[in-house]
């Protein structure tokens, strides 16, 4: 490998079913630039695993029989230093766990029944700073909230630290927009978008876009069905 090469994305791959377990870590060490460091049938233990293998990212199944993926997430997002970013994976695009998941800090959700292809995008993507919600979840993660009579106490006064420019960026990015989508709807350059970007996470204290999107629909910025 060129010595100028980006170092590999390194994952972890948590899933209690065998098959799925296997099929995924052989799936993605087949490709360039990702590495498969390791793999679990389950949350219990997580954090040991973590600091053992050192992933960039981390594919958890939601749905396990002792440690489910939301106590696991938990458990390795507040780890100390960088912690990995975690990809959750479900079966049903209607899990209720969705919200609270990403709540948790999750970058993302990704159906057991994704292509190949869309399953070595979303590690590159996450890898990337990106969020990952695919189409039926951000449906059905609006739907859950719209069902949800409570609101995160403050969240509206929250993004009273933002400018209008900020609002509109944050808006884009709550509906689903890639950073060069953005540019060329606010005619700006991507490098732009990005530091925006940064700015409304580090104003907001959040993680990551994903947080972004649960923040401005939970704040009114966004409404289900706009």
């Amino acid at each position: 490998m060129d010595s100028a090469a980006h170092d590999d994305i390194r994952v972890l791959v948590v899933d209690d079913q065998s098959m799925i377990r296997g099929g995924f870590a052989a799936l993605l060490d087949a490709q360039e630039g990702i590495e498969v460091v390791g793999t679990a049938d389950d949350g219990a233990g997580i954090t040991e695993v973590v600091e053992r293998t050192r992933p960039d990212v981390v594919l958890m199944d939601i749905r396990m029989p002792r440690v489910g993926g939301l106590d696991a997430t938990r458990e390795v997002l507040g780890m100390p230093g960088t912690p990995p970013r975690i990809i959750m994976l479900t079966t049903f695009d209607a899990d209720e766990y969705v919200f609270a998941a990403l709540r948790a800090g999750a970058s993302g959700f990704l159906l057991k029944d994704s292509t190949p292809e869309d399953l070595v995008r979303a590690v590159r993507v996450v890898a990337d700073g990106e969020s990952l919600l695919a189409p039926r979840v951000t449906r059905a993660l609006i739907a859950d909230f719209v069902a949800r009579p409570e609101r995160a106490a403050g969240a509206d006064a929250s993004l009273a630290v933002l400018t209008e420019r900020e609002l509109e960026v944050l808006r884009l990015v709550a509906r689903g927009l890639a950073n060069r989508e953005i540019a060329a709807q606010l005619v700006m350059a991507e490098q732009t978008v990005k530091t925006h970007v940064s700015r409304i996470l580090g104003k907001l204290s959040l993680r990551d876009r994903t947080q972004l999107v649960v923040a401005a629909y939970e704040s009114g910025l966004v409404r289900p069905g706009e």
